[in-house]
């Protein structure tokens, strides 16, 4: 079976987060843990893919991200959200819940 491909998530049903970050990045890694427990409280309804901006920066740029941490939920091919700077698990599932 072959690798899903970056679009093939994005264009999917099912709702996807993308968290761009950066190695170097302290926001990032206070976001980290808030990923792991949204995607566990969301399983199934949600699929959370991570983009190092540094290894990636054509598809950063593609989606103008300007700065690390940036999330954006994708569904379908349409951006339904999108944010800069840490979130707390409890806003990170507000957003979530009014938008899947």
């Amino acid at each position: 079976m072959a690798k899903k491909k970056f679009s093939d998530y994005l264009n999917g049903e099912e709702p996807v987060l993308v968290d761009f970050h950066a190695t170097w990045c302290g926001p990032c890694k206070t976001l980290a843990p808030v990923l792991e427990d949204v995607a566990e409280d969301f399983s199934g309804r949600v699929k959370i893919l991570k983009v190092d901006v540094d290894k990636n920066p054509k598809t950063a740029a593609k989606f103008k991200v300007r700065g690390v941490p940036t999330l954006i939920l994708f569904k379908e091919g349409k951006i339904l959200w999108q944010q800069s700077g840490a979130l707390t698990k409890h806003q990170l599932s507000e957003v979530l819940k009014g938008k899947i």
